[in-house]
């Protein structure tokens, strides 16, 4: 199942916020090394967390927290223009119609279908918005799964190699990636553009 979800309705669904900021601190910190910083709760949070980002959670079949990502609109504070400008040769990226999306998260335990589950949700949302792209910033253990599913970006920069590499990367949203990822979501159509309706309405992008 997939929820959207804004930073200031968390707490309508107990425990699944401390559950998402918890399995963020098992990837980043503890599986992947980065220097973030985990608190006394062992909860992961940024700067970015405090601008009430749009999460994208998927959840279980007991509904705990199986992986997330965050979005942010780019007219706003966003990573990849306080911190990565390095890459896109000094090119800030602003647009009404391109939102950013970071902290692509899976919990430890997470059904196998949760990175695709995750990618549909985002497309769905980003068809649903009016927008035209996401942009991101990743790093190289995420390409494989980016390239597994069907739906990679346009590499605007990197820097490094391998699975240290750290790119930022631009995500068309399109109608052509849907099919392939509900495949591999294992869901249909009426369910992935059931998760927008729910959350929003049917009336999203007007």
């Amino acid at each position: 199942m997939i929820q959207y979800l804004y930073a200031d309705e968390l707490d309508t669904q107990p425990g699944l916020g401390p559950q998402m900021f918890r399995d963020r601190a098992a990837q980043f910190r503890d599986r992947l090394g980065w220097s973030v910083a985990v608190d006394a709760a062992g909860e992961e949070r940024d700067a970015y967390d405090a601008e009430i980002p749009l999460y994208v959670i998927a959840t279980d079949a007991t509904g705990r927290h199986a992986g997330s990502m965050r979005f942010l609109p780019t007219t706003g504070p966003t990573m990849v223009n306080d911190h990565f400008t390095h890459l896109t040769d000094g090119t800030r990226i602003v647009s009404p119609y391109i939102w950013e999306c970071t902290r692509f998260c899976l919990a430890p335990e997470a059904p196998k279908a949760t990175a695709a589950l995750l990618m549909l949700a985002a497309a769905e949302l980003g068809l649903a918005s009016g927008l035209s792209h996401a942009v991101g910033v990743f790093d190289g253990h995420m390409t494989l799964i980016y390239r597994r599913l069907g739906w990679g970006p346009i590499i605007l920069g990197a820097s490094g190699t391998g699975r240290g590499a750290v790119s930022v990367g631009l995500w068309a949203f399109a109608e052509a990636v849907l099919p392939r990822l509900r495949a591999q979501a294992g869901v249909t159509a009426a369910t992935s553009r059931g998760w927008v309706t729910r959350a929003f309405g049917p009336n999203l992008a007007a």
